[in-house]
């Protein structure tokens, strides 16, 4: 008998069709499955739906893990897993568990012995790296900086020096509708000649991907006023 496996299922970055950026084996791993960890319960079973439209979503059990679920909740989670049935795990986007609240969940799976596993999709943070032409060998992730402008700063200024000191490419991410502060704060306290890759809409038909070095992007920077963007630095 397999053991009770917990999947880790990646969700289009936005409208993109699925058969784009999903293989068929995913659909085929959400259609056997009656219960997912999800983030969203509406948007999840919108996912779904549209993974494999003849899905009874009425038939699903949903456990939601956001920022607003009891640690002590989510231990039941994995309820199913100790009756033998495998789950699902959804995030908003891109794939569960990188900037997700659902690490929570897989370490405990993990720590309990359950088999994990994570399915092919989209991941934002590694398909801007890609195409940033930036150090793909050394690099870090450093999630959201902190909302604080003083704060952020400091930030900004201790990843530029990673950079010029390790020559690691840094990468991280903003709340979308504090993408324009969080760019007028690099353009005024890091270096002119170091560069920035902005990739925006990463997937979609609108995406864009784009690096310069800031002295050049203190010229155009695009709207990106509650677009989802990764932003990453190098020398």
């Amino acid at each position: 008998m397999s053991k009770p496996t917990i999947y880790l299922i990646p969700v289009t970055l936005g409208d993109t069709p699925i058969d784009q950026v999903l293989p068929p084996y995913n659909t085929e791993v959400i259609s056997d499955l009656s219960y997912f960890i999800v983030e969203n319960v509406r948007s999840a079973r919108r996912f779904l739906k549209k993974c494999n439209p003849e899905i009874d979503i009425n038939s699903l059990t949903f456990f939601e893990l956001n920022k607003h679920t009891q640690k002590n909740e989510i231990s039941t989670f994995l309820s199913p897993l100790k009756s033998g049935q495998n789950v699902g795990v959804i995030s908003e986007a891109g794939c569960p568990a990188v900037a997700d609240p659902g690490a929570d969940v897989v370490a405990l799976a993990q720590n309990e012995g359950y088999k994990v596993v994570p399915l092919v999709g989209p991941s934002s943070i590694l398909m801007a790296l890609m195409a940033s032409g930036f150090n793909g060998q050394s690099f870090a992730f450093n999630g959201y900086l902190p909302i604080d402008s003083a704060e952020r700063v400091k930030k900004l200024k201790q990843l530029e020096n990673k950079v010029y000191n390790e020559y690691q490419t840094q990468i991280f991410i903003e709340t979308p509708y504090r993408n324009d502060s969080l760019a007028e704060d690099i353009l005024k306290h890091c270096k002119e000649q170091t560069k920035l890759c902005i990739a925006m809409n990463i997937s979609c038909k609108n995406e864009s991907i784009v690096t310069k070095r800031i002295k050049a992007w203190k010229q155009n920077l695009p709207k990106m006023h509650k677009q989802p963007c990764v932003f990453l630095i190098y020398k």
